[in-house]
């Protein structure tokens, strides 16, 4: 018969399946940057006055992504899905673009 699991033996096994859990997310942060498969585009980059820095990435000149680096916030993008040059709306929402932010980094 085995004896139970001491209390601070039982919180170091949920502290290591919580770090691996952690340790998992990295490799989906950075599947979700659209600008990971654009290693042939043409960026550009600008300042507007607010201090938000805009990239955009341009295959044989057609617009595909568009990142934005507000001075204060998140970094988002907005996509060309299509691959028509224009960026995308949501379906449903009118004439939103869908934007995608970068919530992790390590």
């Amino acid at each position: 018969m085995r004896a139970p699991l001491a209390p601070h033996a039982a919180l170091a096994v949920a502290a290591l399946l919580a770090l691996a859990g952690c340790a998992s997310t990295g490799g989906a942060a950075k599947a979700a940057d659209p600008t990971a498969g654009l290693s042939n585009a043409e960026v550009r980059t600008h300042t507007v006055e607010n201090g938000d820095t805009i990239e955009e990435y341009r295959v044989a000149g057609q617009l595909r992504v568009v990142k934005v680096v507000p001075a204060r916030g998140p970094i988002y993008y907005l996509v060309d899905e299509n691959g028509d040059g224009r960026l995308d709306t949501s379906k449903g929402e009118g004439t939103v673009s869908p934007v995608y932010f970068k919530l992790f980094s390590w």
